[in-house]
C-alpha cells in the first residue's frame, strides 16, 4: 500500500471513530407502569422511537415503574446530570423549588383546553425558567386531569373529606384538604394501592392515569370524577438533563426537540380521553361514579383560597404574581 492509501485509509477510520464517537445512549426514568398502555409511559417510549429514527447516533433507554430511581427521587439525578430524562410529577421537587407547587393548585387549571392555553403563559415561562435554572429543559408539556376516591364514601362536598385519612400529591393539596379537616397522608402515587390495601390511607387524590394504571378500583368504593367541574389538574412534564443536552450534537438536539413536539401532540390528545377511559373501567369494575356540581366545586376552592392560595403567596417569592398570571389566563 502506497503512503497516499495508508493516508486515506486512516483518515476514513478516523472519521469512523469520530462518528461514533458523538453516539450516546441515554437513561429515561419515570414512575409509571410500562407495557401497560400507561400513556406517560408512551410519551417517553414515543419520544425513544422518534430519536431512534432520526438516525443521529442517540439512543435513549427508558426505565419505568421506577426501576431506576424512586418516584420522588428522580429530581435531583437529573439536575446534576446523573439521568439524563424523565417524565416527573414536578411538584414532586417544590421542597426544593416552592413555586413547583402552583403546578398542582387547586382549582388553577380549569380543563384540559385551558392547560394547553397555560402552556404559552407568562406563568408557565415563569415556571420552566425555575426549571432552567436548576439545571433541566423541558422537551414536552402534560397536564392530567385527576378526581377523588375513597374507600368509605364519595368525596363531592368538603364535608365529606372529614375523618378521612387522604393521599394528595403536593403540599398545596395536603392543605386545602387539611383545611377541610381531612387527616393527610404523603406518598407517591405509585404506593396508593397498597396503602389503601393495608388500611393506611381511607381516601386519594391522584390523576386519572394513575387511578386506572395502579388499578385504584379494586380498592375503593367510589371515584370523583373529574367531569366539568375537576379541581385537580398535575403538571407532569418530560424533562431532559442541561448537562446531557449541551454534550449532544445539534442534529440530535434538534431531533429530541422535535420528538417532543410529537410527544406532547399525542399526549394531550390522550389525556383528554384518559378521564372518560377512567370512568369506564371503575364503572365496570363496581365502582359508584359522581361527579362535582359547580357549587361543590366552589365549596372547594374557598377552602383552598384560605390556606393553598394563602400559604403560597405569603411563603414563595413572587408567589402572588404567579398565582396572578395562572388566573389570568382565560
Amino acid at each position: 500500500m502506497n503512503l497516499k492509501k495508508t493516508f486515506a485509509c486512516c483518515a476514513v477510520a478516523l472519521a469512523t471513530l469520530a462518528g461514533t464517537s458523538q453516539a450516546e445512549t441515554l437513561k429515561a426514568s419515570h414512575q409509571f407502569p410500562g407495557g401497560k398502555g400507561d400513556v406517560r409511559d408512551e410519551m417517553v417510549q414515543l419520544i425513544a422511537r422518534e430519536v431512534a429514527a432520526a438516525d443521529v447516533d442517540l439512543t435513549i433507554r427508558v426505565y419505568p415503574g421506577s426501576s431506576l430511581y424512586k418516584a420522588k427521587e428522580q429530581w435531583a439525578p437529573l439536575t446534576k446530570g446523573r439521568l439524563d430524562m424523565t417524565l416527573f410529577p414536578l411538584a414532586y421537587a417544590s421542597g426544593r423549588h416552592p413555586k413547583f407547587d402552583a403546578t398542582l393548585m387547586p382549582g388553577l387549571v380549569k380543563n384540559h383546553e385551558h392547560a394547553a392555553r397555560l402552556n404559552d403563559s407568562a406563568f408557565m415561562q415563569e415556571i420552566k425558567d425555575e426549571i432552567n435554572k436548576a439545571g433541566a429543559i423541558v422537551l414536552a408539556d402534560a397536564w392530567l386531569a385527576g378526581g377523588f376516591a375513597s374507600a368509605k364514601s364519595c368525596i363531592l362536598s368538603p364535608d365529606d373529606i372529614k375523618g378521612q385519612t387522604t393521599r394528595a400529591a403536593g403540599k398545596a393539596f395536603e392543605r386545602m384538604l387539611a383545611g377541610a379537616g381531612a387527616s393527610i397522608a404523603s406518598m407517591p402515587s405509585s404506593e396508593i394501592y397498597t396503602a389503601m390495601q393495608t388500611g393506611t390511607i381511607d381516601a386519594a387524590n391522584t390523576s386519572s392515569g394513575s387511578f386506572v394504571s395502579y388499578r385504584i378500583f379494586e380498592q375503593v368504593k367510589c371515584l370523583t370524577a373529574p367531569g366539568d367541574n375537576a379541581l385537580w389538574f398535575m403538571y407532569e412534564p418530560v424533562m431532559l438533563s442541561k448537562k446531557t443536552w449541551n454534550k449532544l450534537n445539534k442534529a440530535q438536539q434538534d431531533a429530541l426537540m422535535a420528538a417532543g413536539e410529537k410527544a406532547e401532540a399525542y399526549f394531550f390528545k390522550e389525556a383528554q380521553g384518559l378521564d372518560q377511559k377512567m370512568v369506564d373501567i371503575f364503572k365496570k369494575a363496581g365502582v359508584d361514579v359522581v361527579s362535582m356540581t359547580p357549587e361543590q366545586a366552589d365549596q372547594w376552592r374557598e377552602i383552598a383560597k384560605a390556606t393553598s392560595y394563602k400559604v403560597f403567596t405569603e411563603s414563595v417569592d413572587g408567589g402572588q404574581a404567579l398565582i396572578d398570571m395562572a388566573l389570568s389566563v382565560e
